[in-house]
């Protein structure tokens, strides 16, 4: 486990791998954070994911990992890796980045992006995809800072009929 302060106002943040006790928190997280950017079903955008509330089970497949970031003991974001369904077997995907308000700004995605580079490669992999939507800018904009860049099509079977951008990057 890891922890930091990140401010002034002595704020303790903890990166940790998830656990099935952390499924209905992150859950929650995913949801709030979504809606906060207006990607929900009234606007549009296909939001069942059944997947969602079993995060914990999900990421215990090989080569995966999911971590959530605690925030003064309550869960307040995440994002994990996976192999990239479909695709050969040296490419994964960065997938459920979501962080609370509180949370942004501190560079805690950027951290969290690049463990979740670093235990990729550690699994073999040598390249990393992922999706989005344009609406979030700062997150394509992290992403390019990171060296993802702008493929012209989705790659593999991720069912994200909403992400219209799509990137990858060597590891």
């Amino acid at each position: 486990m890891t922890t930091a302060v990140i401010d002034s106002t002595q704020q303790d943040v903890v990166v940790r791998r998830i656990t099935c006790d952390d499924n209905a928190a992150i859950a929650q997280v995913i949801r709030q954070v979504s809606a906060e950017f207006g990607l929900t079903a009234d606007k549009g955008y296909t939001v069942a994911d059944p997947n969602l509330d079993i995060l914990c089970e999900i990421y215990s497949q090989p080569r995966s990992a999911y971590w959530v970031v605690e925030l003064n003991g309550k869960i307040a974001g995440g994002g994990g890796v996976a192999p990239l369904i479909g695709e050969g077997e040296d490419i994964c995907e960065l997938q459920k980045m979501y962080f609370m308000s509180s949370l942004r700004g501190k560079g805690l995605a950027k951290r969290l992006a690049l463990q979740a580079m670093a235990y990729a490669k550690e699994q073999g992999f040598t390249r990393c995809y992922l999706e989005t939507t344009a609406s979030l800018t700062q997150a394509i904009a992290l992403y390019e800072h990171l060296g993802f860049e702008h493929i012209d099509g989705a790659l593999g079977s991720t069912g994200h009929v909403d992400c219209e951008v799509t990137m990858l990057k060597s590891l």
